[in-house]
């Protein structure tokens, strides 16, 4: 089975090219970065419904399905034009949205849509917003944004350099703390101007990564809601390297680089003794 590989900014995916059963026990198989293949998720092509021109459904390495993933839209809309000649513009139905897309040599843009910050919306179990409210995680009390973006977000700013936080170990108690009903994804920020911010992410289904795309847009919704950030185009700076999040009227616009790495196809007996 045959799969192109492609990052952004060391988020990487697999999409799917031949027809293949996927199940979440094999997506995890696949995606092991010592048995397997490797990756932060895998894009399974899907028939055109909503209304849109293609469609995807996006795993998460540990098996579970996302509802939505910036880099992971912005890596199918490359492998779409760059490999089965999609226009430039286009969209994708992903299991919960219909985006648009930009696609050309030199970066991929995706029309990530309107953030919320209704506790309904993100989810999380909550009377109000949570926006820059107290939090309690076992002995520390953190200070949280949650905001949907078609998937769940629990931002938390801080002033002290990121990597002076033990931001791993309060990312994983944040992703499957009970008041996120559908887990989360949870980002570290620290603002370095008004449209600048540094983050760390700790991705739902797959713990640390280099960079994210719906990460990114929900550290932009809650600064520009806090007040820490100013609306219109803000650079996210992530170890993988750096994005750009536009909010205006209209939403969020994610914009950055996708570089292919190249085609992959696991080898028949692997294949046999994980689907016996």
């Amino acid at each position: 089975m045959k799969f192109w590989k492609a990052h952004g900014l060391g988020n990487d995916y697999l999409v799917l090219e031949a027809a293949l059963a996927l199940t979440p026990e094999l997506v995890a198989q696949i995606c092991d970065r010592h048995r397997g293949l490797g990756s932060d998720g895998i894009l399974e092509p899907q028939p055109a419904r909503a209304g849109a021109d293609y469609g995807v459904r996006i795993w998460n390495p540990d098996g579970s399905v996302a509802e939505k993933s910036g880099n992971g839209l912005r890596i199918f809309a490359r492998w779409l034009h760059s490999e089965r000649a999609a226009p430039p513009t286009f969209s994708v139905a992903t299991d919960a949205c219909v985006v648009g897309c930009f696609a050309s040599a030199d970066a991929v843009s995706v029309e990530m849509g309107k953030p919320s910050f209704l506790p309904a919306d993100v989810p999380v179990v909550a009377a109000s917003e949570l926006v820059d409210a107290p939090f309690e995680l076992d002995a520390e009390r953190l200070t949280v944004t949650a905001v949907g973006m078609g998937n769940p977000h629990c931002v938390v700013f801080r002033d002290e350099p990121l990597d002076a936080l033990p931001w791993r170990e309060w990312g994983a108690k944040l992703e499957r703390h009970p008041r996120f009903p559908n887990r989360t994804n949870v980002q570290f920020a620290k603002v370095l101007d008004r449209s600048t911010v540094e983050i760390r992410i700790w991705e739902r289904g797959a713990g640390e990564t280099q960079a994210s795309g719906s990460s990114s847009c929900g550290v932009v919704a809650a600064g520009v809601r806090s007040g820490r950030l100013a609306p219109g185009r803000v650079r996210v700076r992530m170890p993988g390297g750096e994005l750009f999040v536009t909010l205006s009227d209209a939403g969020l616009l994610l914009e950055g680089p996708v570089e292919g790495i190249g085609r992959f196809e696991l080898d028949a007996a692997w294949l046999r003794a994980r689907s016996a």
